[in-house]
């Protein structure tokens, strides 16, 4: 297994299936709701799979075992959320506003990193490059086909996420 702990990637499954949601929810300010609509309902199965598994499993040992873990987990997520939110008041201001889910997939991609190196989850960083990949791409891929930013910005990070939350999902299943 990609982790050694079932509970851990159980939980990943868990919170990459929510985040799918959020991204292909933040996407359908577009057009094309049907098809993002299925991403949603996807992250959320996802999410209600990890969660199956990973309440039997929840005495099981875990990366957040180690105290130090869940502190530099903790203080991660927050300088993330710090300089996502700082990002996107800033563009706000700046009157581009297109720009912020591209901003904060960004910062999501490049924080993917330093969470795969604390929980040791390789895993995670494949989907810290793929995500990554998505924020770079995503304005010239929109100017490209003439479609909206936060459309092609949602529908990467959510599949990106969502091939996150697949796998970490089977590798739980099959930990067994």
């Amino acid at each position: 297994m990609l982790t050694e702990h079932i509970r851990d990637a159980a939980m990943t499954a868990v919170i990459f299936g929510f985040f799918t949601t959020v991204w292909f929810g933040w996407a359908q300010e577009t057009r094309t709701r049907k098809v993002l609509l299925g991403g949603v309902a996807a992250g959320v199965l996802v999410l209600l799979g990890g969660l199956a598994i990973a309440i039997p499993h929840w005495s099981d040992s875990t990366a957040f075992a180690d105290a130090d873990t869940s502190r530099t987990y903790g203080i991660i997520v927050g300088i993330e959320f710090t300089v996502a939110g700082l990002g996107a008041g800033l563009l706000g201001a700046l009157k581009r506003v297109e720009w912020i889910p591209v901003w904060v997939a960004f910062v999501v991609g490049v924080h993917l990193f330093s969470i795969a190196s604390t929980l040791d989850y390789p895993l995670i960083h494949v989907i810290g490059v793929l995500v990554t990949a998505v924020s770079l791409l995503a304005v010239p891929v929109a100017r490209a086909r003439e479609l909206p930013v936060s459309l092609v910005t949602g529908v990467g990070a959510g599949t990106s996420l969502l091939a996150g939350a697949l796998t970490s999902l089977i590798l739980a299943l099959t930990a067994y």
